[in-house]
């Protein structure tokens, strides 16, 4: 009678084959129900769902706990109204966000973004991305974002020191080093870090590693600057390096003139490549054979004191400035590395730089392509790094950060180049593990959201239902 109990009661909890399956396209159809008017943030979804579907299906447990939606919504979001004094005494008011997407890993990371654009849309597809981004690191950290729709072009520096002031007061409470670790974005370099960390150390009264971008006086990282830039022409060899090509020689199409083009630029004409182009809200210019040192150097100098792109042929007749257009209809690449912001390389764009010669495109900025362009880049089977994977190396040396803040050391300029460069080259690795077709045809935007997700799941599995 015990044996027959015994085996009734197994029979009873025996697990039952799991029969449904995650659909991406009923999930994303539910969202859109749900979350109306945030296109950005669908987007990014899809993207990861699409690419991650069988494999969530062969793991049924998964869809026991519904990680899928708990995955896709963020944990929480602040928002706030910031109300600030511009230097003629006037009241000025903005919005203010931070959208705390997934901790499973870590503290929650991401950077802040200053820009009349902010919203809430854009924000938690930036934190969506984040959280794979921060899990192909392999480092400690969750995906989080922040912003707000103040900019800081025409400002003063005692009105942005003020509005980042508001701006803390409000959002000092919700972070810390080892709960949420914001750092710069769009609108928000050194001085804006520097501001908001100065403010947050007064409200919490201690000297911790908050922020990661700070000065390097006070708890900074050496290569912050260049890493997101840097890491991008890091992939870009190792992506080269499968079907032995490498950067010398190549016509190099860069969009934007910020921090990550820049440093993208710098790094590529060290390699012996030829930069073509770099390019501002207002328009781009073109340099047929590759900017030279002498342009280059102008460039970076106007940039930093917030000079515009429209200047340059000003001092260099020889290059021309194409007033609102973007650089990749303009001039034949051979690599195109988008780094200014989201949805700049739409169908068309992808078209022309297909017929005109174009074998690879990496990332520097956050979801630079359209859905359109991403599946004719694919489709080609050129080789094509997502943001999430070839930028990644920003947020990686931001990790550097935090490291050297808990242990209260500075690393050389050498040591964090080195680890950089080690990162970026296990994100490809990942990448090329799991993104790897039949047919030899690696599929990086598959093998990155599958990397991704798979260590944020596995990690919020074993935490239970939270």
């Amino acid at each position: 009678m015990t044996f027959i109990l015994v085996f009734f009661v197994t029979l009873q909890n025996k697990p039952q084959k799991h029969t449904q399956l995650m659909k991406a396209s009923e999930v994303i159809a539910d969202l859109k129900r749900r979350f109306p008017n945030q296109p950005e943030y669908h987007q990014a979804v899809e993207e990861v769902l699409t690419s991650i579907e069988d494999v969530y299906n062969r793991n049924p447990q998964y869809d026991d706990y519904n990680l899928i939606d708990r995955l896709c919504i963020p944990d929480r979001i602040f928002a706030f109204r910031v109300s600030w004094l511009d230097d003629k005494g006037k009241v000025r008011n903005n919005m203010g966000y931070r959208v705390q997407h997934n901790n499973a890993i870590g503290p929650y990371k991401g950077g802040i973004r200053f820009h009349s654009s902010v919203n809430i849309s854009i924000l938690k597809f930036l934190a969506f991305e984040q959280t794979f981004k921060n899990s192909l690191t392999t480092l400690a950290m969750g995906g989080a974002k922040g912003g707000s729709d103040f900019s800081p072009r025409g400002k003063s520096d005692k009105e942005i020191m003020r509005f980042c002031q508001a701006f803390i007061s409000e959002l000092w409470r919700q972070i810390g080093p080892d709960t949420d670790v914001p750092a710069g974005d769009i609108g928000v370099g050194a001085r804006e870090v520097g501001y908001m960390y100065g403010y947050y150390k007064k409200m919490a009264r201690e000297f911790t590693g908050a922020f990661t971008g700070k000065g390097l006086g006070f708890g900074g990282s050496l290569i912050r600057p260049e890493a997101t830039g840097y890491g991008n022409c890091y992939f870009l060899q190792s992506m080269l390096a499968t079907r032995g090509l490498e950067v010398k020689g190549k016509k190099v199409a860069v969009s934007g003139a910020g921090n990550v083009a820049l440093y993208t630029t710098k790094k590529i004409m060290e390699l012996g490549g030829k930069v073509v182009s770099l390019s501002d809200s207002g328009g781009t210019v073109i340099a047929p054979e590759g900017f030279t040192k002498e342009q280059f150097d102008y460039i970076f100098e106007l940039k930093s004191y917030g000079g515009r792109m429209y200047e340059v042929p000003e001092k260099f007749p020889e290059l021309k400035y194409y007033e609102g257009q973007r650089p990749w209809k303009l001039i034949k690449c051979d690599i195109a590395m988008p780094s200014a912001t989201q949805n700049e390389i739409d169908g068309s764009d992808a078209e022309a730089l297909l017929q005109g010669g174009c074998f690879a495109v990496s990332e520097g900025a956050n979801m630079p392509s359209t859905p359109e362009a991403v599946h004719k880049f694919i489709d080609a089977k050129i080789l094509y790094a997502p943001g999430k994977a070839a930028n990644a190396g920003g947020v990686a040396t931001s990790g550097l950060e935090m490291a050297q803040n808990s242990q209260k050391l500075s690393w050389s300029a050498e040591e964090v180049d080195q680890k950089l460069h080690d990162i970026m080259k296990n994100i490809h690795e990942k990448c090329v593990e799991y993104g790897k077709e039949k047919d030899g045809y690696v599929n990086y935007v598959r093998g990155a959201n599958v990397a991704g997700f798979i260590k944020v799941a596995d990690a919020m599995m074993a935490q239970g239902v939270l």
